[in-house]
């Protein structure tokens, strides 16, 4: 007789903790310990050595250090694979650990400098994480399901080729939510991951357990997917920089996801990391190992100098952002509005310009992807549980938690030539978005439409568990397939911060909102039509001190410009919160 599922759930969970050194282990602070980022530094763990590793924030000076042999390999490599255990114990963000096949790659890579004196690659010796999507030969892939434990991947997906091509050293897959397709990250398998500010607050979705690792330092650099918001989200809720990639950017071949053969809507990726640098690195690293050799959905586009030179937008001189106040459905909450208004003020003082944006069918964007996702999901998610019974989760609300056909799988299927009129909606959106970009340019003030847009990465700093958050202000940039990065910007400060009064409301969704309506995330079948998930907070307060951050987003295919105007807002905000002091 097969075994149940719960008996293959109970199997994994041992096997991961086995994979730990009993003396890594360390006393986990109560429950009632929220915040826990200062943990890892005085857990007694690492060495003041192995702290300076890890929290070296700026990735091209761990690179430098390794490529110079300041810092070994296997140093690094082991100061990060004890904080990512640290990290996991606090905020549970890890599903497999491979300490044993890191320190080997590390200590290869090691004898390479040592006797060559060259490094391997562009990423030589650092550590990187992998969403648990990426393949790694001899390594499960369960994303999230009981029934896909014990599955090991037969070879690298094309990314992790790429890694290690560039000298990067795989050491943690981290967590994602059951089917990938939520911005909470829970699953039956490995349970919640929790934000290591405020644990009682989530980490976002469904890159979840890429955010909290890195959050608490147990990674310089991870590499994740974005369906509707999975980089950005955890990203800003995480007080972190991330990258969207415009789909066919970089190699998503041989990674494992839901909706598989689903291409109305394809999957993109990119990385999160502490430092901003590491974005323009991880990049720059991965064009120059061509992937278009390892996936032919990937574009022949080398890095290009000259468009991060802003060559297309009068080259970074004087540039002209558009601020999205709201997306004409929900307002944002007080703190995201006054990091749009921190962000403004900064890149007027810096010389820049700054006109408002005027959201256009973002509904209408959203609603296609609801489509996109509906038209096979249910099929999709019943094949992926069939073998061991394994139940679908409906809500990731703890106070409410059911099982049953998720919101986004629970419409009946449409037929293909529904799907082909879906397609052509999505097509002509994309040109009316495209030519209301362009008729900006009068307005702009330099000749030029917008140079990007500024907007929330979510109309809330991170919610409590299970009351997942408004996903409108990532989902439509998946639909329009532009390139995005996430940047934080402030914390929650409740003295500035505050409630507005009741006003005239944008939608009824609007309001709800405003109100912060206690309703369980099960119920949102009744709110479909409004395409969203409520969020809960008993008290304000629940929000004080969090990561607060923004989105900018520019043209399909615009990495390389769009790395280089988040460093000018980002420099920007620095000088004025410099001067503000």
């Amino acid at each position: 007789m097969a075994p149940s599922w719960r008996d293959l759930v109970a199997d994994k969970k041992r096997r991961q903790l086995e994979s730990i050194p009993k003396d890594w282990i360390i006393p986990v602070p109560g429950k009632d310990v929220l915040d826990v980022t200062r943990v890892p530094s005085t857990c007694g763990l690492l060495s003041a050595t192995e702290l300076q590793i890890t929290e070296t924030k700026d990735v091209d000076v761990l690179l430098a250090k390794l490529a110079s042999g300041h810092w070994s390999a296997v140093e690094v490599t082991t100061a990060f694979c004890k904080r990512a255990v640290v990290a996991h114990q606090l905020v549970n963000c890890l599903t497999e650990i491979l300490i044993d096949r890191a320190l080997a790659r590390a200590a290869e890579l090691d004898e390479h400098l040592k006797t060559t004196g060259k490094p391997v690659g562009p990423l030589h010796g650092l550590p990187v994480s992998l969403k648990d999507q990426f393949h790694v030969k001899g390594v499960e892939t369960t994303m999230g399901y009981a029934s896909w434990v014990g599955r090991v991947a037969e070879r690298d997906s094309a990314m992790v080729e790429l890694l290690l091509q560039a000298g990067a050293i795989p050491y943690v897959k981290t967590n994602v939510p059951q089917t990938l397709l939520w911005v909470e990250t829970m699953n039956l398998v490995f349970g919640r991951t929790v934000n290591p500010y405020n644990r009682s607050l989530t980490a976002g979705g469904s890159s979840g357990g890429e955010g909290a690792l890195i959050a608490l330092h147990g990674s310089a650099l991870g590499v994740a997917t974005d369906h509707a918001g999975s980089i950005i989200i955890p990203a800003t809720f995480n007080g972190l920089y991330g990258l969207k990639a415009s789909s066919g950017r970089l190699p998503y071949y041989g990674a494992a996801t839901s909706l598989s053969g689903q291409e109305a809507s394809i999957y993109a990726l990119g990385p999160i990391s502490s430092s901003l640098s590491g974005l323009k690195t991880f990049m720059k690293a991965l064009l120059g190992e061509q992937p278009w050799r390892k996936d032919p959905r990937v574009v022949r586009k080398k890095w290009n100098d000259e468009e991060y030179a802003l060559a297309d937008h009068g080259g970074g001189k004087h540039l002209c952002f558009a601020i999205m106040w709201h997306d004409g459905i929900v307002t944002p909450h007080p703190p995201i509005r006054r990091a749009l208004e921190l962000t403004k003020k900064a890149l007027l003082e810096a010389g820049h310009l700054v006109i408002d944006w005027q959201p256009v069918n973002h509904h209408e964007l959203g609603t296609i992807l609801n489509h996109h996702w509906g038209a096979g999901s249910r099929e999709d998610l019943l094949s992926a549980t069939a073998a061991t019974g394994e139940p679908l989760l409906s809500s990731l609300n703890p106070e409410d938690e059911q099982t049953g056909l998720p919101y986004f799988a629970a419409t009946d299927g449409i037929s293909a030539y529904e799907l082909w009129q879906h397609h052509k909606t999505r097509t002509e959106m994309r040109k009316k978005y495209l030519d209301h970009w362009e008729s900006t340019a009068p307005g702009t003030g330099t000749g030029r439409p917008v140079d990007a847009i500024i907007c929330p990465g979510a109309a809330s700093a991170a919610p409590p568990h299970g009351k997942n958050a408004y996903l409108n202000y990532t989902r439509v940039w998946n639909v329009l397939d532009r390139t995005t990065s996430a940047f934080p910007v402030t914390r929650v400060n409740l003295a500035l911060d505050k409630k507005p009064a009741a006003h005239e409301f944008l939608s009824p969704l609007d309001k709800f909102y405003y109100e912060l309506c206690k309703l369980p995330v099960s119920r949102l079948v009744l709110y479909f039509l409004f395409d969203a998930l409520i969020i809960r907070a008993d008290e304000p307060s629940v929000f004080e001190n969090m990561p607060v951050g923004l989105q900018l987003v520019g043209q399909t295919l615009e990495e390389e410009a769009v790395i280089a105007m988040t460093e000018i807002v980002v420099a920007a905000l620095r000088a004025s919160q410099s001067r503000d002091k």
